[in-house]
């Protein structure tokens, strides 16, 4: 929260002027203004574009698919090109990257942007790395790993015995899959959003929130009567009382997931806002004596970045276990979740 505070402090508190150069700077005196916050904004943000990076002369920018459709006149497919610059085509055009039609109508927008095609390209990465670990495992069955099986098994089996056996018990195989999609993702996501120029998919709130609806539903679909009897009959609690713990109760059903939402969104967006502003600080001061410090600063947050990137993905994986297991938890499964695997499972057999 700290850091999303300084980092919020650094978007409002620094609107500066910064040197026009080449044809403006021969016309003399001529300024723009440099708003760090509308750069950093537009960075963290989705876009009709991916652009790259840059020169003096020129952007290196990838143009993406525009799907708009518009009752009572069909579907229109094109290139986002045609908007660029403030241009409308066919009839749309792009307020501050919200398609909109020129005479007022309603618009749905279902276009490929940065964040889509971002997801797409990660969700191909984890199909490519995760195919080539199965085939491994298909090849050499239980004998040592190699290559990028050996990587990728340290992970796999942390997330099986410390994360799914312990939080969910004897039924934790059936959520397997579920864990490790949802921790690999937001790790690959994360890591691929600290490149240059790449998207900050795992900061949109969409994405985020498409997630904790999925871990909420996966939770409710596998609830048994003892999960909804603490909620409507909390042990121990006087029924005089219940009327009120009820209600807390079920809010506390929703407040989980939006936990798990803000604080992956939080979180991502913040160190991507933080290296930004100390980016910033070159163009605030006009002084190349500051690049040292200021680079210095934002490499090492960089670098930090690398810890949180995997460690949000654990701590999102974690409590979505957590919450899973809660929900299936029978009056025997303590006793295993104590004992953390096998042992367990031989002293329930013979129960």
């Amino acid at each position: 929260m700290k850091r999303l505070l300084i980092a919020l402090f650094c978007i409002l508190s620094l609107p500066v002027f910064a040197q026009e150069h080449g044809s403006a700077a021969a016309e003399g005196a001529k300024t723009e203004e440099f708003r760090p916050g509308d750069m950093i904004l537009h960075h963290i943000g989705d876009s009709h574009e991916w652009h790259w990076f840059s020169t003096d002369n020129d952007h290196f920018t990838t143009y993406l698919p525009v799907i708009a459709f518009r009752p009572g006149k069909g579907v229109s497919v094109f290139s986002s090109r045609n908007l660029a610059e403030g241009k409308v085509y066919d009839g749309l055009k792009l307020e501050h990257e919200k398609l909109e039609a020129e005479d007022g109508g309603k618009v749905y927008d279902f276009s490929i942007t940065k964040n889509v095609a971002s997801l797409m390209l990660s969700a191909a990465i984890l199909l490519l790395v995760f195919t080539a670990v199965a085939r491994g495992y298909a090849k050499r069955g239980t004998g040592a790993p190699r290559g990028i099986q050996s990587f990728f098994e340290p992970l796999i089996v942390f997330i099986r015995d410390e994360v799914a056996k312990k939080s969910i018990g004897p039924k934790y195989e059936r959520y397997m899959p579920y864990l490790l999609t949802v921790f690999f993702f937001i790790w690959f996501n994360n890591l691929l959003g600290l490149l240059p120029g790449a998207a900050n998919l795992t900061g949109n709130i969409a994405v985020t929130l498409t997630m904790a609806v999925i871990t909420l539903l996966v939770t409710l679909f596998s609830s048994n009567k003892n999960y909804w009897h603490h909620i409507f009959a909390t042990p121990g609690v006087p029924k005089a009382l219940l009327p009120i713990m009820i209600p807390v109760e079920v809010i506390g059903i929703f407040v989980k997931p939006f936990s798990l939402m803000v604080r992956l969104f939080a979180n991502i967006t913040a160190g991507h806002i933080v290296i930004l502003s100390f980016i910033s600080l070159i163009f605030i001061f006009k002084s190349v004596a500051v690049s040292p410090v200021s680079i210095a600063f934002g490499l090492f947050i960089n670098m930090l970045e690398l810890l949180v990137a995997i460690l949000q993905a654990y701590i999102f994986t974690l409590l979505t276990a957590m919450y899973i297991g809660g929900a299936v938890e029978e009056h025997h499964d303590a006793d295993y979740q104590m004992g953390g695997g096998d042992g367990a499972d031989n002293a329930h057999a013979a129960h």
